[in-house]
């Protein structure tokens, strides 16, 4: 059997909560940074978790990190410059999505030919969901939450 697509870094509650703390440190002031124990508390997610979601956005060049006594996490690019989409890309690690439906073909003559079929599905919902999301920036979300929070 195949190994699953899922990775750890690939969950998609990472997605989620990647795009809600970049949306909080797009509202704070320019020059602070948000601490992830606050981060964490605000989400109402494990402070572990997060921390581990901010390394791979840290790692990928949306937010920076200051030590310290007034440290935590910034944006390093500007909001509307933050894509879904690249934050999608960055939980992905180059893997199809996570659906798992292909595998659920056998090796009988039907399965084999679900395989390419559900494979070719598949793809194209990939690229339906890349095409969404790409239409949307972190600004974007910010923008009509401004009312709510």
């Amino acid at each position: 059997m195949k190994q699953e697509y899922c990775t750890s870094t690939q969950h998609p509650k990472w997605f989620g909560l990647a795009v809600q703390a970049l949306i909080i440190m797009s509202r704070e002031d320019v020059g602070s940074a948000c601490p992830s124990i606050e981060l964490a508390k605000y989400l109402q997610s494990e402070p572990s978790l997060l921390r581990r979601i901010l390394a791979v956005l840290a790692k990928e060049g949306f937010i920076g990190t200051r030590e310290g006594r007034a440290g935590g996490y910034h944006l390093k690019k500007p909001a509307a410059s933050i894509r879904l989409v690249d934050i999608y890309d960055a939980f992905r690690a180059g893997s199809q999505l996570c659906f798992g439906i292909t595998e659920t073909a056998g090796t009988h003559p039907l399965g084999r030919c679900m395989k390419s079929v559900l494979g070719e599905i598949t793809k194209e919902m990939d690229e339906s969901m890349r095409a969404v999301l790409s239409k949307y920036t972190i600004a974007d979300i910010a923008g009509q939450l401004e009312s709510e929070f």
